[in-house]
Parts: C-alpha cells; sequence; structure tokens
C-alpha cells in the first residue's frame, strides 16, 4: 500500500527568514495522523534567506540528518564541530544525552535550500556525536546511493537506528527497482523532478509512505529527479 503525502498538504509556518514544509506534526503544527512514520519523527524542508538562521538551542536522544539542496549551512555545536555543508554533503548529528548547536545560513546573498531529518535513535542516552561526508549523488547517476545506515557500510553516516537512507538523482526515464523485504516499510520523499512509484506519480516537495509492499518500482519522469528513499523497519 502506498499512501500519498502531497506537497501542499504539508503543514507550514514562514517567518520571513524562515520558510519550511513540515510531512510530520513539528513546532505549531499539529495534525494526529501525520506524527511519524516508523523511528521518522521530522521531514521538514527549510529555505532560509542570507545570513539567517537558527541561533543556538538543544536537543536530546535524536538522530538528526541534514541533507542540503542547494546552498550552504554553516554549523557550529557545543563537542567541538564547525562546518559549511552543501549539497552532496550528508551531516548526522547524534544528540544523545544533549547537544547544543546552531544552523546559519552561509551566504549573504543567496537562500540555503535544505530537508532537516529527525529519527528516533534505538537507544537513549548516547554520547553526543557528530558526522559529516561527502557523497554526492551526481557520482552515481541514476543509482540509489546509500548515504546513511545503522552500520555505516559503504561509506555512509551512522546512523543510530535501523535504517538505511538512500538518495539517487536520476534522469527522465532512469528506472530503479528496490525490495524492501519482511517487516520493512519506506518512506520517500522526493527533492526535484517528477517520478512513478508503482502506480502513483509524485513531484517535488511530494512523498509517499510505503507498507504492505515489497516490490518498489520507481521511473523518473523529468531530468534532475532527486529524491530520498528510507528504507525503515516496521512499526
Amino acid at each position: 500500500m502506498i499512501t500519498l503525502r502531497p506537497s501542499h498538504e504539508r503543514g507550514a509556518a514562514n517567518f520571513g527568514w524562515l520558510d519550511s514544509r513540515h510531512s510530520f506534526s513539528f513546532g505549531n503544527y499539529y495534525d494526529p495522523t501525520h506524527m511519524g512514520f516508523s523511528s521518522l519523527r521530522v521531514i521538514n524542508e527549510d529555505k532560509i534567506a542570507p545570513s539567517q538562521g537558527f541561533s543556538t538551542h538543544g536537543h536530546r536522544d535524536m538522530e538528526i540528518v541534514t541533507y542540503v539542496l542547494s546552498g550552504g549551512l554553516a554549523h557550529k555545536d557545543s563537542i567541538g564541530n564547525g562546518s559549511v555543508i552543501r549539497h552532496g554533503d550528508v551531516q548526522r548529528m547524534s544528540a544523545g544525552t544533549g547537544i547544543m548547536h546552531s544552523e546559519y545560513n552561509a551566504s549573504s546573498s543567496e537562500p540555503v535550500h535544505l530537508l532537516q531529518i529527525w529519527l528516533l535513535p534505538d537507544t537513549q542516552g548516547l554520547p553526543p556525536s557528530y558526522e559529516e561526508k561527502h557523497m554526492p549523488v551526481s557520482e552515481t547517476p541514476g543509482q540509489l546511493r546509500l548515504i546513511g545506515s545503522r552500520d555505516g557500510r559503504d561509506g555512509s553516516v551512522t546512523i543510530h537506528q535501523d535504517v538505511n537512507l538512500y538518495a539517487a538523482l536520476l534522469n527522465d526515464g532512469d528506472q530503479i527497482a528496490h525490495n524492501l523485504g519482511p517487516s520493512r516499510w519506506a518512506w520517500l520523499q522526493v527533492a526535484h523532478g517528477a517520478l512513478q512509484v508503482n502506480d502513483q506519480t509524485l513531484t517535488a516537495g511530494d512523498a509517499a509512505g510505503i507498507v504492505l509492499t515489497a516490490d518498489l518500482d520507481i521511473t523518473a519522469q523529468a531530468d534532475g529527479t532527486e529524491f530520498l528513499l528510507f528504507d525503515l523497519a516496521a512499526a
């Protein structure tokens, strides 16, 4: 079964400096029918104005993955990390027992566009930690590229949860097949372009929650189609 989450039905918040769309309940947006999906709790599509951002704030017991779509995001945290992440970079921060961080648009002239993802960890009270890797999907066009996993295999960042997180960049007509295996769910989030997954069509900003469906057939319907695929344990 594939359930669409259309882009225009997401929660929205616009503070001038931040234009955000929420796939799941977040902040002032509350929808009891969209509280999360398996271990996924947040997928926010954020557009941050030049030189603006989130001042220092704290998190606990959450796996936070940031995937930049365009521009640069400047990160600083209380365990000594500081960098600018751009498209092709994948950042994982395990908040664990507690971490403070800030995130700002690194540019004074261009917006930054990103997906911020939160997953519940499989273990609470972990030491806070940080990881960042450059894994551009342009290096593996037409394929699923593993960018996050529980065991950090194939050069992916390590996420403390039973999840395989893939990214892909396809051109019109490219096809990908993915088997979820038993007791697995999937969430597919389209960043750019358009695609068909089995018999459902999705465009930029749309998502699909997939349960009780083992075989996924994904076909791009536009050049430059970019998406994330979360292969998750069934809830």
